[in-house]
């Protein structure tokens, strides 16, 4: 064979084959680092503490616990990813991801407002504002003296934002914000907002710039909060623009930017919502596993039948293969490499395992998974927001399926 092959192809491959011995030897490290093993135990003892209490009075009652979010700012969790410089935590995607994840696994709503607020208002401040900027808003955001809203959405415009119908008119040096957000996260108590309005043409990816805006804003309102299937104690709400007035100097980047903006922030946000379903789905994993352990039918645990068993098999299957995925994406994310379709594979994969997941396990507790006594029933209604929050999957299908034919 080696006759067969060119001296430079020998020499290429003689380093190749060195270089596989050397990465043997020091081998691949999926463990936590020492920084997440710490991130995950604060979460884990700051869930006991303040969360698990509560986690069906807020539900049932629908109440946006911003005290909650107030504490975890105390621990840094509100601003994971900002630099130290502007009163972040300063730590990487991986650190972000573990503190997502541990605290969907007691109550992925207060999950999700974590997420939002630090990777689309926070992170897109953080991505595209300049220094006075982020100087102004992000110490605030960090520690949660502001809590953060981002705005794309609309009541007609979803996945189809070239078509939002919130204008903004140049009028001197100030922006006339008109019009109305919907689903937004913080909608109505968010105390800065990220928001994407036209500046341009209808169906103009250069038409769409991006606006800081305060509350207490003249022309700055709450609308209505929905009443939600699950992740009710995260709020969700219409942000309201009547002739808003904003300041010039509040645009993010340049005008026609925003759109561009958007979609790389959204990159970041869905491994944010990987992280959320992960979390979903381990919650609801464990909370099976152990009732099946406990569950005596026909004199012995149904753990032990293999019907379930079997189950729980494949649910543990799924959710490593959804970790990895999330976890790899976060490393692209960390190193600053095109996140886009790993971020999009990740988001995609991860929902719709916690949906499976989340449906096993109630099937798991049987009549007991269908009452609000148990865990799982919340589970299950929180996490079919994952498939469809931060584009659902048919568009992350979209996405991936036009990049990979451009290869």
């Amino acid at each position: 064979m080696w006759s067969l092959i060119s001296d430079n192809s020998e020499s290429k491959l003689l380093e190749i084959m060195e270089l596989t011995a050397e990465n043997l030897e020091v081998g691949l490290d999926f463990s936590m680092s020492e920084t997440q093993k710490m991130v995950a135990e604060t979460v884990q003892d700051f869930c006991e503490q303040h969360i698990r209490p509560n986690i069906m009075m807020w539900d049932e009652s629908q109440e946006y616990p911003i005290k909650v979010f107030k504490k975890l700012g105390e621990l840094g969790l509100m601003g994971v990813l900002v630099p130290e410089e502007y009163g972040g935590a300063g730590l990487s995607y991986n650190e972000y991801v573990t503190a997502i994840t541990e605290l969907s696994k007691v109550d992925p709503s207060i999950g999700l407002s974590m997420a939002a607020h630090n990777s689309l208002c926070t992170g897109h401040i953080m991505q595209f504002g300049n220094e006075e900027q982020k100087r102004k808003y992000l110490p605030k955001l960090a520690t949660a003296e502001w809590i953060g809203a981002w705005g794309l959405t609309e009541a007609n415009t979803g996945s189809d934002a070239m078509r939002m119908r919130v204008t903004a008119e140049k009028d001197g040096d100030d922006w006339i914000l008109n019009g109305a957000k919907n689903w937004i996260t913080h909608g109505i108590s968010g105390d800065v907002a990220v928001v994407l309005a036209r500046t341009g043409e209808l169906l103009d990816s250069h038409g769409i710039s991006a606006f800081v805006v305060e509350r207490g804003t003249p022309g700055f309102s709450g609308g209505k909060k929905e009443n939600k299937l699950g992740m009710r104690a995260s709020e969700t709400a219409e942000m309201i623009f009547d002739n808003c007035r904003i300041p010039a100097k509040n645009m993010l980047g340049k005008e026609g930017e925003g759109f561009i903006q958007a979609m790389k922030v959204l990159d970041g946000g869905r491994i944010s919502i990987a992280a959320l379903s992960l979390g979903t789905a381990y919650g609801a994993y464990e909370a099976a596993k152990k009732y099946s352990k406990e569950r005596e039918q026909f004199g012995q645990p149904i753990s032990n039948f293999q019907a379930i068993a079997f189950k729980l098999a494949d649910m543990a299957t799924e959710i490593e293969a959804a970790e990895l995925l999330t976890f790899k994406a976060a490393d692209l994310k960390n190193r600053g490499e095109k996140v886009t379709n790993l971020s999009a594979m990740a988001k995609y994969y991860a929902s719709e395992v916690a949906v499976k997941v989340c449906n096993e396990a109630v099937q798991i507790f049987g009549g007991y998974g269908f009452t609000k006594d148990f865990p799982v029933e919340k589970f299950y209604r929180d996490v079919k927001l994952c498939t469809i929050g931060e584009g659902t999957s048919e568009i992350q299908k979209v996405v991936l399926s036009r990049n990979l034919m451009k290869d």
